[in-house]
């Protein structure tokens, strides 16, 4: 195949600069070039896990975090290795392109981050957050954030809500997340990777909304957890379905997949009905297509990715989820994804054995 790299991956905070030219991969075969682009919401562990994957591997990945719909735009198209989503693909979506296999690579928390002088812990309900975000709750003394916050103090000031402007996979998970708490959000705007905010401020990227709440007062936005850590701004306390008010950790995040994983890992899991859960938590995959042979690739450049995703799987790069504010996958579904790649192959034969 030959590589593509379109202007995005000149950006991208993923990339490891080193020759790989004659260089061996494990003594067994040449060392590749892989491209991916999509979510940024994993962009700080992907940085991570890239660069020691090129160190180990000696294979160099370049990743344009683009956001999840422009990710699964150049997979369909052909001109990525891989592409990264926050927001796993609808049949439909699914129907409209080659058969591609879904690989959870780690979990994370959706937060509310808000810029209020002197208020570092707030409590929100799901409610309260789809109608601030429908422009329905309009001041941040509304009687009904004052309810849940009887010991803050809160400014007679208009919300000034933030969301992303590009096709988003975190804008997937959090209104995917609305549409469970709320049948006004369901009837009126619903869940997908763009949604028609009727009020508010739009930003590129995670790390566009987090600039904008952290240099905006009064403002409102949703955000992967690791960027409002990142810039240091506070974040809500969400009620989940079993009355308790909770903040994300890799404990509580965790606790969001106890349930049943489909076999595909195709699922959603905000709003879990489990104890301790964060209620907007997700996974979020690496996408490829099952035959591998596309767009000149050669094989060794399938071995690659393959071999990419087998160490994101690893107990060794799962154990490092909890360093950069992410959380580790389950067994199910490490123990799926592993099954999941023994159906990929080039020219019609599985590449892992």
């Amino acid at each position: 195949m030959k590589k593509k790299f379109l202007p995005f991956l000149t950006m991208t905070l993923a990339i490891v600069m080193m020759s790989c030219g004659g260089n061996k991969t494990n003594g067994v075969r040449e060392a590749q070039e892989l491209s991916g682009a999509g979510a940024t919401f994993p962009l700080p562990f992907y940085n991570a896990v890239f660069e020691n994957f090129s160190q180990v591997n000696g294979d160099v990945v370049a990743y344009g975090g683009i956001g999840s719909g422009g990710g699964v735009r150049n997979l369909r198209d052909k001109i990525v290795d891989f592409a990264g989503s926050d927001a796993f693909l609808t049949d439909k979506e699914m129907a409209d392109m080659d058969p591609v296999v879904h690989i959870p690579t780690c979990m994370g928390a959706v937060v509310v981050a808000y810029n209020l002088d002197g208020v570092k812990d707030l409590m929100l309900t799901g409610e309260v957050i789809a109608d601030i975000f429908a422009g329905e709750i309009k001041m941040w003394n509304d009687r009904r954030i004052a309810a849940l916050n009887p010991d803050v103090i809160l400014p007679n000031e208009a919300i000034i809500p933030v969301f992303r402007s590009d096709g988003s996979g975190t804008t997937f998970v959090f209104t995917d997340y609305l549409t469970k708490v709320s049948s006004m959000w369901k009837d009126k705007f619903g869940a997908g990777k763009s949604v028609n905010f009727p009020t508010g401020q739009a930003a590129k990227g995670n790390p566009g909304v987090a600039g904008v709440i952290s240099n905006t007062r009064y403002s409102i936005g949703y955000v992967g957890s690791e960027y409002a850590f990142a810039q240091n701004i506070p974040y809500a306390r969400i009620k989940n379905t079993k009355g308790e008010f909770v903040l994300p950790s890799s404990t509580t995040i965790s606790a969001a997949a106890s349930g049943v994983i489909p076999t595909d890992t195709r699922c959603s899991i905000t709003n879990a009905d489990a104890a301790g859960a964060y209620p907007i938590s997700t996974f979020t995959w690496l996408i490829i297509y099952k035959e591998q042979n596309y767009s000149d690739r050669s094989k060794e450049q399938a071995e690659a990715t393959i071999d990419l995703l087998k160490y994101i799987l690893s107990a060794q790069v799962q154990n490092m989820t909890s360093e950069v504010n992410y959380a580790p996958l389950p067994a199910k579904a490490r123990e799926l994804s592993m099954k999941n790649l023994k159906t990929v192959t080039y020219n019609g034969v599985a590449i892992l054995q």
